[in-house]
Parts: structure tokens; sequence; C-alpha cells
């Protein structure tokens, strides 16, 4: 008898120990927000083979790889932001186009808790195997793309204005041809009068596979800007995205009337169609004239994002966190921009195994934490809101490997190096 209760307590701790030392990291005890999942209490999280292997009250990290202590922190699913610029080349003149105004993204998105970055329209169907093998084929962060209506691409200058590079076939193919990188496409930068632009890159929605247009609407100062009503009703599709929502250039059709400062009442009612209002914060395409009207209104973004390139960097966005923080500041609830920031871009760019802590799901994750200080928050024109919290990112998980940790909060410090 005494053999057999020997031999069961071994057992016991060999499996004990088998299940102990599976994961290959956990992280203990911080405020999961996990949207999709409905979570959001104090939670731990296991990662094992690059997914989540468990999210679970109290999941032992005896011999675990690396312990991540998050008390006190935000744990989410690693931040998506669907309108960066990382076509990053050497070619002066070529914009966002494989050119110097785009980054190249590792050493802009880990730090900030961004594990997914889709390039908003800096390749056309004629460079974009040229974006491939320069940036999305060597990046640690997952690199997508919203790919050009233009042929050429954002490369600037009269060849964003040729209609005839507008080729919605051209652009399909390529789009079918590289289904794992290319999301959808992308209309920016035109400035007739015309419908063209738009009209093609929803053909090649459609010839694609229904997959998204996002659209940088614009124009220039000597046309009377096209009609956003039109825009949303008349030849976007629900699931479409309409970028800069919260713009203010007199070229562009706003979302609140420049007189009356008062949302205008179509808005709500597209949203409600579906159309996905993207903010896009950009070097000028951000105005708290805009925004905080709207959102007294009760009109918030679905996805936040940051039009990432190097001009915007240095001027008022700064980063995925900051362009986050200025939500929090306006009164969006924590839960809301964090749904904003992971769920739903993912949902927008229908690639619903991302945006999520599911069991099973590849483990991108990042650990945000909120400080509370005296912080300035500024737009184009020098408009300063302040706040007294701000997001900050501890650390970041990208395919199940710590690749980022700004305090040392992992034990031990092992991050993935290149």
């Amino acid at each position: 008898m005494k053999k057999v209760f020997i031999s069961i307590l071994c057992l016991t701790v060999f499996f004990y120990n088998v299940n102990a030392q599976a994961y290959s990291i956990v992280i203990k005890g911080g405020l999961v927000i996990d949207p999709k999942n409905g979570v959001n209490e104090i939670m731990d999280i296991a990662i094992q083979d690059g997914k989540i292997a468990s999210v679970a009250k109290n999941i032992n990290a005896t011999g675990a790889g690396q312990v991540v202590n998050a008390k006190g922190l935000i744990v989410t699913p690693g931040l998506i932001d669907i309108h960066g610029h990382v076509f990053a080349g050497t070619q002066l003149d070529r914009g966002l186009s494989d050119g110097n105004s785009a980054l190249m993204p590792d050493g802009y998105t880990f730090r900030v808790g961004v594990t997914t970055i889709v390039d908003c329209g800096g390749a056309g169907w004629k460079n974009f195997s040229v974006f491939k093998k320069n940036v999305i084929d060597v990046s640690q962060t997952r690199v997508l793309s919203f790919l050009n209506i233009v042929g050429e691409g954002m490369r600037g200058g009269a060849y964003e204005q040729d209609a005839r590079d507008m080729d919605a076939k051209m652009a399909a193919y390529v789009a079918k041809q590289n289904k794992k990188d290319i999301v959808g496409f992308k209309v920016a930068h035109f400035e007739n009068a015309e419908w063209t632009p738009v009209d093609n890159a929803v053909a090649a929605g459609k010839l694609a596979g229904d997959i998204p247009v996002i659209v940088d609407f614009g124009g220039d100062d000597t046309h009377v800007p096209l009609s956003i009503q039109e825009l949303f009703f008349k030849h976007l599709r629900p699931g479409d995205i309409y970028t800069h929502a919260f713009t203010e250039l007199q070229r562009r059709d706003p979302i609140v009337d420049f007189k009356t400062r008062q949302l205008k009442p179509f808005i709500k009612e597209a949203q409600a169609r579906g159309i996905i209002f993207d903010v896009g914060f950009g070097g000028a395409s951000f105005a708290f004239d805009q925004a905080l009207p709207a959102i007294k209104a009760g009109f918030y973004p679905n996805t936040i994002s940051t039009d990432l390139h190097t001009g915007s960097m240095n001027n008022a966005m700064k980063d995925m966190l900051n362009v986050m923080s200025i939500f929090m500041t306006m009164g969006m609830e924590v839960p809301a921009i964090i749904k904003a920031s992971t769920w739903a871009p993912a949902q927008s760019i229908k690639r619903e195994e991302l945006g999520n802590l599911s069991v099973g799901s590849v483990a991108d994750i990042a650990v945000l934490g909120i400080r509370e200080g005296n912080f300035g928050f500024f737009d184009r024109i020098g408009h300063k809101e302040t706040g007294t919290k701000k997001f900050e990112c501890q650390a970041t998980i990208r395919n199940g490997k710590m690749v980022y940790d700004l305090n040392g909060i992992t034990t031990p410090i092992l991050l993935l190096a290149k």
C-alpha cells in the first residue's frame, strides 16, 4: 500500500511539473481587457508555442521560461495601427512609396505596443513586390498593406493625379496574388473634384473578393470639396473606411460644420450603415475643433490610428499611445479605446484572428500602464488640451516572444534580438 501511495505521489509531482513547465511566458496579475471576448478583469495569461495557451484567474508560473509582473498594469491584445506609412526606402523623389518620409516599422511599433501595422497606400500594384521584399518580409512587426489604387503608389505630385493609372483590374490581380499581405485598397491625395479614384478602388475591392477601401478624401483649394454625404451613401459600401475623420482643412468636407460647430446629422447614420470612421491623426489631419464637438454629440471613431510618418511622429501625433491618450483626455473610456485599437481594426481589415486574446490565438500582447501627471496634447494649429493621464507601454510580446520591456518587468529579461 505504501509503495502504491508513493508511486501515485511521484506521478502527481511528475505531471504537475510537466504542466508547470509547459509555458514559455506567463503574464501575472494584470487587468486583462479583451474586447472580443468581453473580458475586463484581473487575470493571468499563459503563452506557449507562440499562441495564447490559457487565460485564467491564477496560472501556476513555476517553470515558465519568463514571468511578466503585470500587477497594476493593463494587458491587451497587441495594438493594430491600420494607418501608417512604412514603405521606407532611399528614393528621394518617391514620398511615401519607397521614399525617406516613410519609416521601417520595428523601431516605432513595439515600443508603443503595436504588433501589427498596415501601410496605408504607400505601394501600388506596380511596386508592391518591392515593398514586400524590402519591408514586409524582413520586419518583426506584422506588416500588411492597403494597396494604392494608383499603380505608382503614394509617390506624390502628378503620379497621384493620373486617373489613367488607377487600374482596378491590375490592383485586384495583385491583391489576389498576395492575400496574406494585402487587406484592401487606398484612395488618397486626388485633387480633382471627381469620383474616379473612389469608384475604381471600390471596383478593385469587389474584384479582389469584397475587401475594404480606405479613403483619404481630399481635393485642392481651387475646387469645392466633394460631399462626404454622397461619399458615404452613394459610393462606399458598408465596411469601407473613412480615414482622417477629424480633419479640418478647407479643401475637405468636415464631419462637424465649420459655422455651427455641430456634428452633421448624417454622420451617425453613415456609421450605423457600416461606414468605419478612422482617426488617421497624421501631421495635419486631426483638429480638436472637429473632435471635441463630435464627441460631445456622442460620436466616437471606430478605429484609432496614427498616419505614422517622419512628419507626424515629430509633430502633434507622436505615436499610437499619444493618440489613444488624446481620446482618453477627451472622455473616451479606456475599454472603448482598447477596442478601437485592437479588435475593431482587426475586424475592419477582416483579420479576426488578430486583435484578441482567445486561447489558440497568436500571442501578440501589449502590457500598458497609465501614467498620472500633467500632460499637454495639441493639434496641427496649436490648439492644446491638458490631461492628467497618459498611456505608456511597459512590454510588448509579438508572436509569443518578448520584443520590448521598458522597465524590466519580465523575469528573466530575455528580449528577441535581431
